[in-house]
């Protein structure tokens, strides 16, 4: 299964994403979409999983949760937007994951791409965040993500630099 996972967009479709996303079976966005459109023109490309961001209004909050816990070919995903970092989880994230620790916990929000293991929590959780992939922010790159989820793990992780 390939997986396009994209956050922070902030109301801008970069063209880019039907070529980067188009031999993706899902694309995943962790918040921050802007408006409807944006996940309209998502789903044109692939089916698509999200959770609202601090910025989305309530069309988007209607269609997508806040928190989300999925699984997908065997590793158990928790995606919200608002996170934090290993060591540093936004409160009540932290207590949640310290509850029921994911395989993988993606986030967005800081406009930073980040793909680190978490050893805290006693499973090696993956920790990632995809950076953004929208003009709005004070990212020094735009970033998206694609990677393979094969035999219950992830693999072949592709970061992907847009144009700005």
């Amino acid at each position: 299964m390939k997986i396009g996972l994209i956050s922070d967009t902030h109301n801008y479709f970069d063209p880019q994403l039907i070529e980067y996303f188009s031999s993706c079976d899902e694309i995943w966005h962790a918040g921050d979409f802007g408006t409807i459109k944006i996940a309209d023109e998502l789903k044109n490309i692939a089916p698509l999983r999200g959770v609202y961001g601090n910025i989305d209004g309530q069309d988007i909050r209607k269609e997508f949760p806040k928190d989300l816990r999925f699984e997908c070919g065997g590793v158990h995903f928790f995606m919200t937007h608002i996170g934090g970092n290993p060591g540093r989880y936004a409160i009540p994230v932290r207590g949640e994951i310290e509850k029921k620790p994911p395989d993988v916990f993606i986030c967005g929000h800081s406009h930073i791409l980040k793909i680190a293991r978490d050893h805290s929590l006693g499973n090696n959780m993956l920790f990632i965040n995809p950076g953004a992939a929208g003009r709005h922010g004070f990212q020094l790159q735009r970033t998206i993500l694609r990677f393979d989820i094969l035999e219950k793990k992830l693999c072949n992780m592709e970061v992907i630099v847009l144009d700005l």
